[in-house]
């Protein structure tokens, strides 16, 4: 069975365009025209991945990514938009988007940013229904332990609220502690963009949201540490 793209964007154009070339790659695609009708369909119809404009009628990206959010849903979602402000691409980082791509865009890009989503999403471990074990699947790093079979965190045997991305991150940092890795790096290997070039904001934001949850103080932080001009490091 396919996997099903939620397209929320009010320019029949774009709408047209980015169909036919999801079609084509085999994605089965629903469309929403302004923000209301978007939200009704990300929750209704639980889509693998949603491609969100932020300028919307009815309702904008910005609302329809939060609520999302709120209704406990993870479905990836890739805001496009025509700004070039920081602070509008950061605030839908905050808000839960996994990414963003600014228009103009290459298909080409884009496509690689929707396959790589939801490959990242496929390939999540689910937590098991039974207890099992304790294995190799197990880190144990000082005060925080990650088990990447249940795919949860605990810091001082509390488990920690974290999305997707964020485990993802702590748990890549995690399993070669020390060891430096830039923002295009983690690009490549947590956001699974090959070869990635081009902004890597969304990585400060994700650092920064981890550091909330996991750190005792997040202006001091032990456990995800800045390599200032290199990158990023578990310290533990």
């Amino acid at each position: 069975m396919g996997k099903t793209i939620l397209i929320v964007e009010d320019e029949q154009n774009i709408v047209d365009i980015l169909s036919f070339n999801l079609s084509r790659e085999g994605y089965d695609t629903l469309e929403a025209y302004d923000g209301p009708s978007g939200l009704q369909l990300a929750l209704e119809q639980n889509p693998d991945l949603i491609l969100l404009d932020l300028m919307l009628p009815g309702m904008n990206g910005f609302d329809v990514c939060k609520k999302v959010r709120q209704s406990g849903s993870s479905t990836p979602i890739l805001m496009l938009t025509a700004r070039e402000e920081e602070a509008d691409k950061v605030l839908g980082l905050e808000l839960g988007a996994d990414d963003y791509i600014t228009k103009p865009f290459s298909m080409r890009e884009l496509l690689a940013r929707v396959k790589a989503n939801i490959r990242r999403v496929s390939m999540a471990p689910s937590a098991p229904a039974a207890v099992q074990e304790e294995g190799e699947h197990v880190l144990r790093l000082g005060r925080v332990t990650i088990d990447q079979e249940k795919a949860v965190v605990t810091k001082d045997g509390q488990p920690l609220d974290l999305t997707q991305r964020e485990y993802d991150l702590i748990r890549f940092l995690a399993a070669q502690p020390g060891k430096v890795f830039s923002r295009e790096a983690l690009m490549e290997h947590v956001w699974n963009y090959e070869g990635y070039v081009g902004d890597v904001r969304a990585v400060d934001v994700a650092v920064r949201r981890l550091r909330e949850k996991i750190e005792d103080d997040p202006a001091a932080p032990k456990f995800i540490v800045t390599k200032r001009g290199m990158g990023y490091l578990f310290g533990g």
